[in-house]
């Protein structure tokens, strides 16, 4: 275990989250890291980093099979402009690179929004380091971080 996914575990374990990590296999699609891990494509959460026009970020969880949508985020943060920010930018802000994103162990402890078709669901997060999956139940999820639940996405 390296430097991401021990902190990822440290986090989790200090909020009382039960997390189960696997490996990861690489995989060509959504619906093929579904298949090797297991599970539905929707229980593969995406952490997406989402910078702010103020500088500050947040965190918007977002299930496999979905994307942001900007409007309906943008309205409920209160904020005209949102935008994705570079990996090297997401990677100052959390301290994770792109692929391994998770909320558990950040670097700073960004707000945290949850696409509301994720509830009810243990889901695949990343894991803090490439080749590994979180298993985590999202409700718990939520709660350990008075997470933000709401529609914040569309079909992709």
């Amino acid at each position: 275990m390296g430097g991401g996914l021990e902190r990822m575990m440290a986090d989790a374990a200090a909020r009382s989250l039960d997390v189960s990590v696997l490996p990861r296999p690489e995989a060509s699609s959504l619906e093929d890291a579904a298949r090797l891990l297991g599970i539905e494509p929707e229980e593969i959460v995406k952490t997406l980093v989402v910078k702010r026009h103020d500088g500050d970020f947040l965190f918007a969880l977002v299930p496999g099979g979905r994307k942001i949508s900007w409007p309906k985020l943008r309205a409920l943060v209160g904020v005209n402009k949102l935008s994705m920010p570079s990996a090297d930018v997401a990677f100052e802000a959390t301290g994770y690179g792109r692929g391994t994103i998770t909320p558990l162990g950040s670097s700073t402890a960004w707000p945290v929004w949850v696409d509301e078709s994720a509830v009810g669901r243990r889901v695949a997060l990343g894991a803090g380091e490439q080749g590994h999956s979180a298993f985590v139940d999202i409700d718990a999820l939520v709660d350990a971080f008075g997470a933000t639940v709401a529609d914040i996405t569309d079909p992709e």
